[in-house]
């Protein structure tokens, strides 16, 4: 009886190992205005759906300018607020960028992005120059200073990390995932992503696509790479931007010296770094830059690595890779 009891324990220890054989998981949902694709390969078969949306909330309360109630929507209003963590390491980021962008990356030129109000209205200019020069005298994140003990800054500062705090937001899942044991994933917010380790499912590095700057709001990727132990954003100019009746092309992007939208070229501009909260912020960097200010900004930044769609002088598609972007 014993041997049969033994033989039946090894056969019951056996099957419950087997329930547990590591799962390759995958999720999706809303979140920042767009939406999150996230896998990842459990040993466990863990789902920490509940504790993404948990972190993704913390996230909004801490960042968000469309939320009220928020950690930065107080501090805009220069209410009493003792901002968290998430909010001081974005900080302290967006000020890395700003110094070493010499000012183009500026998360006081919120109110002045507001102005101008990049939405559907027949893809005119909207903002009168009074308006614009009134809403500039209160740009310039240096005037902004974060001592251990509080914030110096002038009452009128507006703060918007919303240039870098999605990519912030990817590396927070990721790091929750490792703090979990998890050692291959792909964290996927509106594009934008970090990754570690390989799929499971192909027992190879994570392919990520690179989407084609189509103006018809259609998708579709021309170009793929691996991406490993990296993050990546992609900012693109092709859905948000404004016509003068010239035919001349403005970006989004808000050149942060003038507050006006920067005429561009530049379609889209693709950067792997370190992590995602980088590679956002440089992003929006670039797309200010343009190809030429980002070749000298590269040449004491081998970290980074820069993909550009473009159109030359003879408005033809172009591509450039820098600093050994994946081919």
């Amino acid at each position: 009886m014993k041997r049969v009891f033994l033989v039946l324990s090894i056969v019951s220890l056996f099957l419950g190992c087997a329930e547990k054989e590591p799962t390759n998981i995958k999720l999706s949902g809303p979140v920042f205005g767009t939406g999150y694709n996230i896998q990842y390969y459990s040993k466990a078969d863990e789902n920490y759906e509940k504790q993404f949306d948990s972190l993704f909330g913390v996230i909004n309360k801490s960042l968000s300018t469309y939320i009220p109630n928020s950690d930065i929507s107080k501090w805009n209003r220069n209410e009493s607020v003792e901002v968290d963590e998430h909010f001081i390491t974005v900080f302290n980021t967006s000020k890395k960028i700003f110094k070493e962008s010499k000012g183009v990356f500026d998360p006081t030129i919120g109110n002045v992005v507001n102005a101008w109000s990049f939405g559907p209205e027949d893809n005119k200019f909207l903002t009168d120059s009074v308006t614009i020069s009134r809403l500039m005298t209160h740009v310039g994140f240096d005037r902004v200073v974060k001592t251990p003990n509080r914030f110096i800054r002038p009452d009128s500062a507006y703060l918007d990390f919303n240039a870098i705090a999605k990519g912030y937001g990817i590396d927070v899942i990721a790091e929750f995932l490792e703090a979990e044991g998890v050692t291959d994933y792909l964290v996927d917010i509106g594009g934008d992503l970090r990754t570690k380790g390989i799929n499971q499912e192909s027992k190879k590095g994570w392919t990520v696509g690179i989407e084609d700057p189509n103006f018809d709001g259609s998708k579709s990727y021309s170009k793929a790479i691996t991406l490993t132990n990296k993050g990546m954003a992609t900012s693109g100019t092709y859905r948000k931007f404004k016509v003068d009746e010239d035919g001349n092309r403005y970006a989004h992007i808000i050149d942060t010296k003038t507050g006006y939208p920067t005429k561009t070229n530049v379609l889209s501009v693709s950067v792997i770094a370190p992590n995602a909260m980088l590679a956002d912020g440089y992003a929006t960097t670039f797309q200010a830059l343009g190809v030429e200010g980002t070749k000298t900004f590269l040449k004491t930044h081998p970290e980074l690595q820069v993909y550009f769609i473009y159109l030359d002088e003879n408005d033809v598609l172009q591509t450039l890779s820098l600093n050994n972007f994946p081919e």
